[in-house]
């Protein structure tokens, strides 16, 4: 029996926990300009961009430049903590995973923040190996929003 399995990434950036926090939260429709290199589209399927249950269609680069889509649902945000979760319900990625979800969680730290990514998932099978390529998407894409916030 397959079994909820996580792997978590996480980094520094030197913007405000704030204002990255703010971009994902709220602003998800501009990731396709924050982060042209591993978001090459949106779109908005059900709901608004930023409301729980919401539904978006994304096309990621991932694995040194395969472009896959992902639909994702917009489940659950804490603004206290700043924590966003989204469950995957589309895409090329759940021909691998029976579930999924990212969790971005960020902390300040000093002058920056703390970037955490935890995915929990649940492989099809055991053949399928661990998704390491997208911990590092989620990496350059986290980093790439934090380069455009310094230089905005």
């Amino acid at each position: 029996m397959a079994q909820l399995k996580r792997m978590e990434c996480q980094f520094e950036i030197k913007s405000s926990a704030d204002k990255f926090f703010d971009v994902y939260k709220n602003k998800a429709y501009l990731m396709p300009k924050l982060s042209s290199q591993v978001v090459t589209d949106i779109k908005l399927l059900q709901g608004d961009w930023n409301s729980e249950g919401s539904l978006r269609l994304w096309h990621i680069v991932v694995d040194g430049g395969k472009i896959e889509s992902v639909k994702e649902m917009f489940e659950k945000v804490d603004d206290t903590n700043r924590t966003i979760v989204y469950k995957l319900v589309g895409g090329e990625i759940m021909d691998a995973y029976k579930t999924w979800r990212s969790i971005l969680n960020v902390m300040p730290m000093g002058e920056g923040s703390l970037v955490k990514w935890t995915m929990e998932f649940e492989k099809q099978n055991e053949n399928i190996p661990d998704p390491v390529k997208y911990g590092e998407f989620l990496t350059v894409w986290s980093k790439n929003v934090d380069a455009y916030l310094l230089n905005a």
